[in-house]
Formats: C-alpha cells, structure tokens, sequence
C-alpha cells in the first residue's frame, strides 16, 4: 500500500511538474521602442504601446510569460534568424522581401504611410518635395519606397537609426519632411507638431512596400506562428483586441 502511495504521490508530482513547465513557457520578443503608439518607453521606464499589450495579450492566451528586448530596428529580422529571440513584433510590414528570410503571424493592423513636413514650407503635394530631403528610419519600408520611387526625381533620403530622431531634425530644419506609417505620423502631429506640421499629399497603400498590414515575425517553419495565429483569433472573437485597438486608436479624449 505504502509503495502504491508513493507511486501516486511520484506520478501527481511528475504532473504538476509537467503543468508548471507548460505554463511557465516563455517568449522572448524583440521590438524597437522609439515608436509610439506601437511601441515606446513610458514614464516608469517600460515598455508600452498597441505591440506590447497585444503580445501580452497573447501571451496570457497561450498561458506563456512574455519578456521585451528593445533593440535597432535593422538588427531586429537578423537577430531573430540567429535565434536571439523568439519573435519580433515591431510595427513590421508583411513584405514580400521580409517573407523570403522569415514567416508571419497573419496581419494585426492595417497600415497605410505619409509625409509630414512644416506646413510653412507649402509642401502640399508629393511632387513638392522634388530638391527636398527626406527623413526615413534605415532599413524600414518608407525607406526603400523613397528609393524607389521618388530618389529619381529629386527627392532626398536621409535614413535614421529611429524615426523619432527623423522627426527630432524635421523641427530642427535639417530635413524637409519625415515619411512614415500613419498611425505613428499622426501619433507625432497630435503630441508635438503644435500646430506647425501637417500631412503632406494623401496616404499611401502600396503592398509591394508595405505589404498586407502588420505581423509578428517567426523563424521559418516555427510552430509559434501558427500558435500565434489561434491566439489572434481568439482575442479578435473574444473583444479583447478591439479593447487594445481602441486604447490606442479610438481615443475619446
């Protein structure tokens, strides 16, 4: 009797064991946090933002801890592939280019992008910025879209290691306009463009460059992809998602 209880005692353990580990998964995420309101640092020095409550979100759905390493945005896919981190989530276009060296979540947010500049300089079309210079975050879509697209007419690009900083240099009269998605354009006009700044030409949607909206970035043939996925699903069905979006996108004050 004494070995049978033991038994059942070693077998529970082995359980709760396996329960424990189960729930104590961990995912470690790499973001760049100079990008609100996907991702910034708050007042009490943590990571904030649509991205992070999301991938919280998340993690609480797979009953996993999450944790947040705030990296430079262009090391974020080379980081990823060398297995310094789990996942990116970043405010990251689905791409065609990014798909060939990892795999995505489905989108999590539609994203459009667009020019901000002084609104004294009368910048009022994108055909205005032809001789103008360019603020856009180095290795980002809005990037490779100037490139593309505007550098043969004329248009200046000055790449930097974040688009706060774009922006610091807009106000400071060392670039022209900044390019970037929407939502953080807007973000930054609504906080700190007093006024002075506006939105230059209409938004633009191009899925060659900005892909099919937001995903979060696995290593190829990662099972937390689809993991990811029924979870997503899940905080769409359950109200949860519409909760964070309208936190960050429908404020009413």
């Amino acid at each position: 009797m004494k070995k049978m209880f033991a038994t059942v005692l070693a077998a529970t353990a082995l359980t709760l064991s396996a329960v424990q580990a189960q729930a104590e998964e961990t995912i470690r995420f790499a973001t760049e946090a100079t990008y609100p309101p996907f991702e910034f640092v708050g007042k009490n020095n943590q990571l904030e933002g649509f991205d992070i409550d999301l991938a919280n979100a998340i993690c609480s759905e797979l009953k996993a801890e999450c944790t947040f390493s705030n990296q430079p945005f262009d090391s974020l896919i080379p980081s990823l592939k060398f297995r310094r981190f789990d996942a990116v989530i970043s405010g990251m276009d689905i791409t065609p280019d990014r798909l060939k060296q990892v795999d995505f979540s489905g989108p999590y947010y539609e994203n459009s992008a667009i020019f901000v500049a002084e609104n004294d300089k009368g910048l009022k079309s994108i055909e205005a910025l032809k001789g103008k210079s360019v603020g856009v975050q180095n290795g980002s879509t809005h990037q490779q879209y100037v490139i593309d697209k505007l550098e043969s007419q004329g248009v200046k690009v000055r790449p930097y290691d974040t688009f706060q900083n774009a922006f610091l240099d807009m106000t400071s009269g060392r670039v022209d306009a900044v390019f970037a998605d929407t939502a953080v354009a807007k973000e930054w006009l609504a906080e700190r463009g007093e006024g002075q700044y506006g939105q230059v030409g209409p938004e633009i949607k191009d899925a060659d460059y900005f892909g099919i909206g937001y995903g979060i970035a696995v290593r190829k043939q990662d099972e937390l992809k689809k993991k990811f996925d029924t979870a997503l699903n899940k905080l769409k069905e359950n109200g949860t998602y519409q909760k964070i979006y309208d936190k960050y996108f429908n404020k009413t004050s």
